[in-house]
């Protein structure tokens, strides 16, 4: 069977960034002085509610040098009111190569050095200009990376069936460029999650790829891929926050000394252990709250299969388990504080009782 060739086909290369714990949006457009807010076109889009739709910025051409040679790629970032930060580096896929030949091409962008090297120089340049807007600014040093082959439309006519059948496909969507021959069960686990609207649409989610064949042109599906990331990456990045706070906890709790009778040792970190649980509730709120699905519809399907591609369920688990722990740690502290309180209220009682007793005596002493 002949492989398939793409049409006016392009790499659309993702890298996500956490720069802070929030973004005030219409403060970041006018510092920015452009951009827009995200609005998705589709039918049935008006059931996919965005709560603080993105900022969209055009950054322009930049240059880029991969393996093939120099080129350039057009730049965009997106700036999400939780704190991320993604950079949209576009190329043009060679329209001469099959999807066979395509494979060495997409693999390097997936892992793109010079593609990270470049997202790394715009979020460098935008956190300056940004800064004043940033909730508490940093720079995680993880980032998020994901790739979606955009696809208007087969050479020669050829429909989605054709390219569901391509043996190369699988290996495309991988970047497997040394196995020539996957699997039955490793294709069809690549291929599983694919989803058709109409009979001339196509969109395939695997965990670091996605190929979006749309031959109007609409960019809803890439934009709810890019969401899906940016909501792994804030919950990637506070797993870790939780990590080291239940670290810095348990390490605190190891280094203080007991209880004395009127002075508690934890009353300090329980403070901060409080504060802490309450800015992580409200900032994992807003991840969560960015994107709501109200109906069953196409781009809801397409939003929920990308979350189980991405192993958000399971990162979610992960970060809810921490927050109990953090939660239970903060319980078993306030017990602590609250017996020691109960404790030195009783001393304080008897005290009273003894002083009243020693009075009373000496009123009825004979002088």
């Amino acid at each position: 069977m002949a492989s398939v060739r793409f049409q006016r086909a392009s790499a659309l290369c993702y890298r996500l960034f956490d720069i802070g714990e929030g973004i005030d949006l219409e403060q970041a457009r006018k510092l920015l002085t452009a951009g827009q807010r995200l609005t998705l076109q589709r039918e049935g889009s008006e059931y996919i509610q965005l709560s603080n739709p993105p900022l969209t910025v055009a950054i322009g051409t930049r240059p880029l040098v991969l393996k093939a040679g120099a080129t350039s790629a057009d730049v965009s970032v997106r700036v999400f009111d939780h704190g991320a930060l993604s950079v949209i580096v576009r190329l043009p896929l060679p329209a001469d190569l099959t999807c066979e030949q395509l494979i060495p091409v997409v693999d390097e962008l997936y892992d793109s050095p010079a593609i990270d090297a470049l997202a790394q120089d715009q979020v460098r340049e935008l956190r300056a200009t940004l800064e004043r807007s940033i909730e508490l600014p940093h720079l995680w040093e993880k980032y998020e990376s994901y790739t979606v082959l955009s696809v208007p439309a087969l050479d020669g006519g050829a429909g989605p069936q054709a390219l569901l059948d391509d043996p190369a496909l699988p290996r495309l969507l991988l970047g497997e460029t040394k196995e020539r021959e996957l699997s039955a069960a490793e294709r069809a686990d690549v291929l599983a999650h694919h989803f058709r609207y109409g009979e001339h649409d196509l969109v395939i989610i695997d965990w670091n790829a996605a190929l979006v064949l749309e031959p109007s042109g609409s960019s809803d599906l890439p934009d709810l891929l890019e969401i899906a990331n940016a909501h792994l990456l804030e919950l990637r990045y506070y797993d870790d926050v939780l990590d080291r706070e239940l670290n810095r906890v348990y390490d605190e709790i190891g280094r203080r000394k007991g209880s004395s009778l009127f002075r508690s040792p934890w009353k300090g970190l329980l403070r901060e252990l409080m504060l802490t649980l309450i800015e992580l509730s409200e900032f994992i709120e807003r991840v969560e709250n960015s994107l709501r699905i109200v109906g069953d519809v196409y781009l809801a399907r397409v939003y929920e299969a990308a979350l189980t591609q991405l192993r958000v369920d399971r990162w979610q688990g992960q970060v809810t388990r921490k927050q109990r722990l953090l939660e239970k740690t903060y319980e078993l502290l306030k017990g602590e504080v609250d017996t020691d309180r109960a404790l030195t209220l009783e001393v304080m009682v008897v005290v009273l009782i003894i002083l009243e007793l020693a009075v009373a005596v000496i009123g009825f002493w004979p002088h």
